[in-house]
């Protein structure tokens, strides 16, 4: 992954349109960006792991990461370039952070100038960005994050829920087709990973429904493409991840 690496090192502010399904490839850049789709659903991908993020999320990304992103639906991208000592959120990797109405709104406007650059201000919009580095400061990370696994053994299993999230085996079941207990893979599961086992397949299972919801695939069916036993199972674990149901995520896009 990433073979070919491009250096952008202004980190551009505006909007940027991508239609589904496509993306931009791997890339850094020597500011801080914070990415936010304010329609469709966004991932960024690192060396690290996927993160995702819909109409109430953004993507915190530090200056000198090497990303690439991925619409899933018709996506529109709020880019906002910061300098690099611009860093409220004090964080030097990849995070989602929540995106409430107020900070949501700030993100829009101070976007709505295509092809801006950080360090093309003009007084208003030093003021406006002062407010919004404000309301950052008070944004919490949010735990939409899919890890990626370094120990090929742990990989191939994590692998094979990515490729298909309904896969309801266990984690013993998994670990006998690549030759190791699921003492061993729960283990490393702690280390890797930095989660369990089944909070990692929720991960994956939450990022695959995004997906799917972005393409307008209706509840039921995104429940058992992604593994939940029931539609008022999914449901349940959406509001609690998200703090909307499902149905109702097409409000928020």
């Amino acid at each position: 992954m990433m073979s070919e690496i491009r250096h952008a090192p202004i980190a551009m502010t505006g909007l940027r349109p991508l239609p589904a399904g496509t993306g931009i490839d791997a890339h850094r850049h020597d500011e801080n960006q914070i990415v936010y789709a304010g329609r469709g659903v966004l991932s960024v991908t690192t060396e690290a792991g996927i993160w995702v993020a819909p109409a109430t999320r953004a993507i915190w990304i530090p200056a000198g990461a090497v990303h690439e992103h991925r619409a899933y639906g018709d996506t529109l991208l709020h880019l906002v370039g910061l300098p690099v000592e611009d860093n409220p959120l004090r964080l030097d990797r990849p995070a989602v952070i929540g995106v409430d109405p107020l900070l949501r709104e700030l993100i829009v406007a101070y976007t709505e100038r295509p092809d801006g650059r950080p360090d093309d201000l003009t007084a208003e919009r030093l003021r406006l960005r002062a407010v919004l580095l404000d309301r950052l400061r008070r944004s919490t990370q949010q735990p939409v994050h899919v890890p990626a696994a370094e120990d090929p053994r742990l990989a191939t299993v994590c692998g094979i829920l990515r490729d298909d999230p309904a896969d309801d085996r266990t984690l013993a079941r998994l670990g006998a087709v690549v030759g190791v207990s699921d003492r061993t893979l729960s283990r490393l599961c702690r280390a890797e990973l930095g989660m369990s086992f089944p909070q990692w397949r929720t991960q994956v299972r939450l990022h695959h429904a995004l997906r799917l919801l972005a393409e307008d695939v209706p509840v039921t069916t995104v429940a058992s493409r992604c593994g939940w036993a029931s539609s008022s199972a999914f449901i349940d674990v959406f509001r609690r991840a998200f703090g909307h149901t499902p149905g109702s995520h097409r409000t928020h896009r």
